[in-house]
């Protein structure tokens, strides 16, 4: 069977890089089709792109995977961007008019592109969200044809490292696969995720992931603060390490044993579990999850303060949205 009509996109995260193809039915849902994913622990670091011909490899190797399950070739792929670099930074352009008139579609675009223009220290502009106009004393999201002689624009860029975007494009240039369109992960998955009435009372979406964490916070409908934190669930599993086993076995105590709420019922009987394969070392329960439950407080400690920071930790009215392997332990 080839198909010609499909839409394949590829995510890459500090543990793998996935890719996934389907078609979209004629209600609108997508059918998916192929599915690949490669470990990328090695040659991915927070959600960045350290080593471009692993990347390449890799991505090579999904792509074949998926046009193997299809039948057909690939000729492009929506490709999402994160990592640790990604955040928002604000910005407002003034624009005087002289006298009294009515404001365009034109001007608009005008302060638009002047606040793309604007220079961000060895970063890059990913995507503009523009928040609001003020005009007078008053903020809206959409001025045209209203009458004034100044107009105020709010935005919220969306940027990361200069270095981290072009390390993932020239992965993909390498390996000859074309992108369709460049997505900041976190705003995709927010749009499958969050609930618009979510979006619309506020609430703030947490991607507990393996090496990093992001906040976004929503509040109108509209994003108003993006971050990523470079803690993850592989700080608790290099935690466990210290316990003197692999870092492969520490993974496995923190699946199996991790519950943030544990504790002993009687002191005098104490639970305890093989730290090691060959079962000759035993360690409480309740100190692993000490352990575990240490990081997981930095971590929503980490993020609290984020929350805080956006200025809108008293405005999230449909409160946390939680996600990510990491949320597991929760």
């Amino acid at each position: 069977m080839a198909m010609t009509e499909f839409i394949a996109a590829v995510e890459l995260s500090s543990t793998r890089i996935s890719g996934i193809a389907g078609k979209k039915n004629e209600d609108g849902t997508l059918q998916v089709l192929a599915y690949a994913q490669e470990e990328a622990t090695s040659f991915i670091r927070k959600g960045l792109v350290y080593n471009i011909d692993k990347t390449c490899q890799a991505l090579v190797e999904i792509i074949k995977n998926l046009e193997e399950t299809l039948d057909s070739k690939i000729a492009k792929v929506y490709v999402g961007i994160s990592g640790q670099s990604v955040h928002t930074i604000k910005s407002v352009i003034n624009r005087s008019l002289g006298k009294t008139e009515i404001i365009s579609q034109n001007l608009v675009d005008s302060i638009s592109d002047e606040n793309i223009g604007l220079p961000v220290d060895n970063k890059v502009i990913l995507e503009v969200i523009p928040q609001e106009f003020k005009i007078g004393d008053n903020y809206q999201k959409d001025p045209v044809g209203v009458a004034s002689d100044h107009i105020e624009g709010h935005y919220l860029n969306i940027v990361a490292r200069e270095d981290a975007r072009k390390n993932l494009l020239h992965s993909f240039e390498k390996a000859d696969i074309e992108i369709a369109d460049l997505l900041v992960s976190p705003l995709a998955a927010a749009k499958l995720l969050v609930p618009e009435a979510d979006k619309r009372a506020g609430c703030a979406f947490i991607d507990f992931g393996a090496e990093t964490t992001t906040v976004a916070i929503f509040k109108n409908e509209l994003l108003r603060f993006l971050t990523v934190i470079p803690l993850g669930g592989n700080n608790i599993t290099k935690d466990l390490t210290s316990l003197k086993v692999e870092e492969s076995r520490a993974e496995y105590l923190k699946i199996r044993l991790a519950d943030l709420n544990y504790k002993d019922e009687d002191d005098e009987v104490i639970e305890t579990f093989f730290v090691d394969e060959e079962k000759t070392r035993e360690v409480s329960i309740f100190l692993i999850n000490e352990m575990i439950r240490a990081r997981a407080e930095e971590i929503v400690a980490n993020v609290w303060n984020q929350i805080q920071l956006s200025g809108y930790d008293d405005q999230l009215l449909a409160g946390l949205i939680i996600t990510g392997g990491g949320s597991n332990l929760v």
